[in-house]
């Protein structure tokens, strides 16, 4: 891809702020070889969703939350975590999650380019650009498709949710407790949602300290 095509392409995401682009439709099999590494795109019942370039703050929180996570699972051999430019194929959707969690004994669906079918996990950000995705689209995508446990952190509100997914197959949200949100999936990982807000972010070894993982 060239410079000039590249910043095209940056404008479009810019514009559109995370809405399909009007122009751009095709088949799955088309999304995934018209699909580069210089720009984030999703896939949705045929329509592509150019992604707008995320915050320095959206990126420092994803990183701090990437190895909080990872530090966690990586203690006791769990699985493997994944970050911002993982993509998960779910049925009609392909979804750019902000980090996601595979359990060891599912590895197999980790491809070389993409996750092929539900993570345990999935933790999204949001953005302004992504509220009605994540908070709705995002929501039924991912408790229709069968991801176990799904985190929704919305630094502008400080509010994070939290849902498991019942025998029902729905979503029932994970109740906050003494400042303590306990993941279902990850026995003994919790998050404080006051770490989120702060600034700087807590270090990163204090907080697996005090969830066991050092």
């Amino acid at each position: 891809m060239t410079q000039a095509e590249l910043e095209v392409r940056w404008e479009q995401a810019e514009k559109l702020a995370g809405r399909p682009a009007p122009d751009l439709r095709m088949t799955e099999a088309q999304f995934e070889k018209w699909l580069d590494e210089d720009i984030r795109a999703e896939w949705v019942n045929g329509k592509v969703i150019i992604m707008a370039p995320a915050s320095s703050e959206h990126i420092s929180l994803n990183g701090w939350l990437w190895h909080v996570v990872d530090g966690f699972v990586e203690h006791d051999d769990l699985g493997q975590v994944l970050a911002i430019e993982s993509q998960i194929r779910l049925p009609k959707v392909r979804r750019n999650p902000d980090l996601l969690f595979v359990a060891k004994s599912r590895s197999r669906i980790v491809k070389a380019t993409y996750v092929d079918g539900p993570p345990d996990l999935i933790m999204e950000i949001v953005s302004p650009d992504s509220e009605s995705r994540d908070w709705r689209e995002k929501y039924s995508n991912y408790e229709s498709g069968g991801v176990r446990e799904y985190w929704i952190i919305d630094p502008s509100s400080k509010h994070v949710e939290a849902y498991s997914l019942g025998r029902d197959k729905r979503y029932k949200q994970i109740e906050e407790n003494d400042d303590q949100i306990f993941s279902k999936v990850l026995r003994g990982f919790y998050l404080r949602p006051q770490w989120l807000w702060k600034s700087p972010l807590p270090k990163v070894a204090v907080v697996l300290k005090e969830l066991g993982a050092r």
